[in-house]
């Protein structure tokens, strides 16, 4: 593939409703109208921070892996492997779609209560996007200090995939990053990136300033996303008074990607089909442990082709 070579583009998030009749607003960044993917990453909620009573009911998925990383608050999770996990700051859940899979998510306890966390999907190459579901969910990760040209050393934490010579223990199925990034105050360090991937920069909390080679000088936003492009060594980051980023990259995904409700496909056939077999009950998606009958109804397919997405920059 040819190369894309350094970009500059601010991916801002946008206020969107999320979890049917009860649903509740969440920011997005990705798909984005420019840059619909970076990497295998296809999707980024953030749902929070506030006080919140989330009820995410039963929903399904097909062609991706669902990230769930929290930052503040716990999350129930259910689906239709048996699976029943309550998860934690500092904890990962993920889980692979395949062919089919449903689930649901809730905030624990039925008073609202602080909820912020990020929610990814990661599109599945061909064989995994058909293949089998699964899910596992990690209460440890592996973490690297990145030395610091001024101030403290950033402190990383390696998600999914690989970070400078660090291995998440999460299942991957194309080359890729998703690391939590968090600098102290006064710190300037160098982000080694593979040079052969693409990247962006999640700005979570705090401030941060980006410095590359090509003359790249921004200060992130909080909630955008700066899209770095590709051919990257390295990107320079300051704080002033400390901040979190979560830093995306992978592989560039070169397949034809058809995203439509939560589905991921290679054809708008394949996006019909599996809307009808949820609204009929197929098993095919299975009954998520430990509800009766609500569920989340598919909406409506638009009355034209939904055609693959194509990135503009």
């Amino acid at each position: 593939m040819t190369p894309l070579g350094p970009r500059s583009v601010v991916l801002a998030a946008r206020e969107v409703p999320l979890g049917g009749v009860r649903a509740m607003n969440v920011l997005r960044v990705l798909p984005n109208k420019d840059v619909p993917t970076i990497g295998a990453w296809c999707f980024l909620d953030r749902f929070g921070p506030a006080d919140v009573r989330m009820r995410v009911e039963p929903h399904p998925h097909i062609g991706l892996q669902t990230v769930t990383w929290p930052l503040v608050g716990e999350i129930r999770h259910r689906d239709t492997l048996g699976s029943d996990v309550v998860l934690h700051r500092g904890q990962l859940n993920l889980m692979t779609a395949g062919r089919g899979i449903a689930h649901s998510e809730y905030s624990v306890g039925e008073d609202a209560g602080p909820l912020d966390a990020l929610q990814l999907w990661v599109v599945l190459p061909d064989g995994a996007a058909t293949g089998s579901a699964g899910f596992e969910s990690h209460a440890s990760l592996p973490r690297v200090s990145v030395p610091a040209e001024e101030g403290p050393d950033a402190d990383v934490t390696v998600v999914l995939g690989s970070y400078a010579g660090v291995d998440s223990p999460a299942t991957a199925y194309t080359p890729i990053v998703g690391a939590e990034i968090r600098l102290d105050r006064g710190t300037r360090t160098r982000l080694p990136l593979e040079s052969a991937w693409e990247h962006g920069l999640l700005l979570v909390e705090g401030d941060a300033r980006i410095a590359g080679a090509d003359g790249l000088d921004a200060a992130l936003s909080t909630d955008d996303v700066l899209f770095l492009g590709d051919a990257r060594d390295d990107v320079t980051v300051s704080s002033e008074t400390g901040a979190l980023l979560f830093l995306l990259g992978g592989e560039p995904f070169t397949d034809d990607l058809v995203m439509w409700w939560n589905f991921a496909a290679r054809s708008h056939e394949e996006i019909v089909q599996a809307r009808e077999d949820w609204e009929a009950g197929s098993d095919r998606f299975g009954h998520v442990v430990g509800h009766g009958d609500e569920r989340i109804p598919a909406p409506p397919i638009p009355g034209v082709r939904l055609m693959p997405r194509r990135r503009r920059v």
